[in-house]
């Protein structure tokens, strides 16, 4: 056998013994014997906001470049796949072993320029491909899956809340549901702002909360309309909050809660000019 051959059994049987060390730690805190109160308690359920978040926190270190906060970020989000399928597991459901054979038998049939002898001349025809191929798979008929509701339900299912909502804006506006101009947008702004004022004047929660979608939902229009990206610029300003909220907490000989709502602002601007020299 060459060396580089070797080299790469080396790497594949100390890349199984991790993962099988994992799964092994993972197995033992969900143990009824000796394992982790907290763990033991978790469901698929409870643990959805952790591996939203762990999900989040590998996209924030990707976009840092920080390689080492990439690792340890992933190796968080592989502790949820791992923790869901042992739960899963425990309930007789399915295994990590059925969820890693899926994906590698999805990955092939989706691919068949690789695995298989189809012929692709550029990453085009790859994308048209696997559509057609995820139509079969879900029994739909190839004019099934160009049905737009098909297409914005896929975003409504998978993405976050505000990416969605871009991403249906976008693609139904491609559609026609446009209007003849930005002032039209921004009437519909005056329309949804007033309706939501109206609606925290009932108590119907339902009602506010559905105005209040509305209300976002054309605020994205307007920034779609301006070549804006909503998720870009409300990440941005949480970031220039906590940023100013930190520098703050610097100023402060004592605890932000003991300080009038007056001197706040005044730390606040204080903190703001200092940021933006």
């Amino acid at each position: 056998m060459s060396n580089s051959k070797t080299t790469q059994m080396q790497t594949y049987h100390a890349i199984l013994e991790a993962l099988n060390h994992l799964i092994n730690v993972v197995a033992k805190l969900r143990s009824p014997d000796g394992g982790c109160p907290w763990d033991l308690a978790q469901t698929p359920q409870t643990l959805i906001p952790y591996v939203i978040e762990e999900a989040y926190e590998v996209v924030h270190a990707i976009r840092s470049e920080d390689q080492e906060a990439i690792a340890e970020e992933l190796g968080d989000l592989l502790l949820q796949v791992v923790l869901q399928a042992q739960i899963a597991e425990d309930y007789g459901y399915f295994s990590l072993q059925e969820v890693a054979q899926g994906i590698t038998e999805k990955l092939i049939r989706r691919h068949p320029h690789v695995f298989d002898n189809l012929e692709v001349e550029n990453s085009e025809e790859v994308r048209q491909n696997w559509e057609k191929i995820k139509a079969k798979e879900k029994g739909e008929t190839p004019e099934m899956a160009q049905l737009l509701s098909r297409k914005l339900d896929r975003y409504h299912r998978t993405l976050p809340p505000l990416m969605a909502s871009s991403k249906i804006s976008v693609k139904a506006a491609k559609a026609g549901f446009e209007w003849e101009n930005v002032d039209g947008v921004w009437e519909k702004f005056s329309e949804e702002l007033t309706e939501f004022k109206e609606s925290l004047e009932t108590e119907n929660k339902a009602h506010q909360q559905s105005e209040l979608g509305d209300l976002l939902f054309t605020i994205i229009n307007i920034a779609r309309w301006y070549g804006l990206d909503a998720s870009e610029a409300l990440s941005g300003t949480n970031e220039r909050f906590i940023q100013r909220l930190s520098k703050m907490e610097n100023f402060a000989d004592r605890p932000l809660t003991d300080y009038s709502l007056e001197d706040l602002e005044k730390l606040w601007q204080q903190a703001k000019k200092q940021l933006n020299q």
